[in-house]
């Protein structure tokens, strides 16, 4: 994206708009590469197939470049287009989403260091269950925060986190069936301990999806959970304050 500033407002401006549909059309190219590595993160996993792990964290570059770009783009609208009001939010949360997308990839990235750690374990039918529903709630999670911010559709964003349970709840099941495995037919500590780790990758996904939900959120109604507990705060300091002492 090339840019340049708004000193003509009759010329240069007209161009604005197509900014941020770039902007908008990357964030949407780049979750959709985040979403189907969460997909092919989870099969290598369950396939064992160390080649197919290998080539998500090399290809892991392209996300992390595309992430760069993304930013950069961004930033140069705030310093040279002077986004007002709705577009601000607009801008500031697909920031804010291309962090939690990066950060996504690079949990898969985790996953497939994991697999490869456990190509020589056997992973229990009722773990491969579990890491299966866990890695498509995942992907669902993540794929849903998509298109909430498409579509500016702030009730799907607000409803992210309750959708998260799901995932939550499986990843729960996970660690309980690690353990049992472990304690009854001696499921090796290092392996159960790499488990451990994915199930919590796959639950920290999930916890970005919920963060781009509330960004979305913000980015339509101007408003985050933080608010709410930002003004208590603010309330209890002004009746703690010296001046409202009697």
């Amino acid at each position: 994206m090339t840019l340049t500033d708004d000193s003509d407002p009759g010329g240069h401006r007209i161009e604005y708009h197509s900014y941020l549909d770039t902007v908008r059309a990357d964030i949407t190219r780049l979750g959709a590469m985040t979403t189907e590595t969460i997909s092919r993160g989870t099969a290598a996993l369950l396939d064992r197939d160390l080649h197919a792990a290998q080539l998500i964290i090399d290809n892991d570059d392209e996300l992390d470049s595309l992430s760069l770009q993304i930013e950069d783009d961004c930033f140069k609208i705030l310093a040279l287009q002077s986004p007002m009001a709705s577009e601000l939010r607009f801008i500031v949360c697909s920031i804010r989403l291309v962090t939690e997308l990066e950060r996504s990839a690079d949990l898969v990235v985790n996953i497939c260091k994991a697999s490869r750690r456990l190509f020589d374990v056997e992973i229990d039918p009722k773990l491969r269950g579990l890491i299966e529903d866990m890695g498509l709630e995942a992907a669902t999670l993540t794929r849903k925060a998509i298109d909430a911010y498409i579509d500016s559709d702030e009730a799907l964003a607000s409803a992210l986190d309750d959708i998260d349970d799901r995932l939550d709840d499986l990843q729960v099941d996970f660690v309980e069936a690690i353990f049992a495995k472990h304690h009854v037919d001696g499921l090796e500590l290092r392996a159960a301990v790499q488990l451990a780790l994915i199930g919590r990758y796959y639950e920290r996904i999930g916890d970005h999806a919920v963060n781009m939900g509330e960004r979305v959120a913000f980015m339509v109604s101007g408003w985050m959970p933080e608010h709410t507990g930002a003004a208590r705060f603010e309330q209890r300091g002004r009746k703690t304050s010296p001046a409202n002492d009697g």
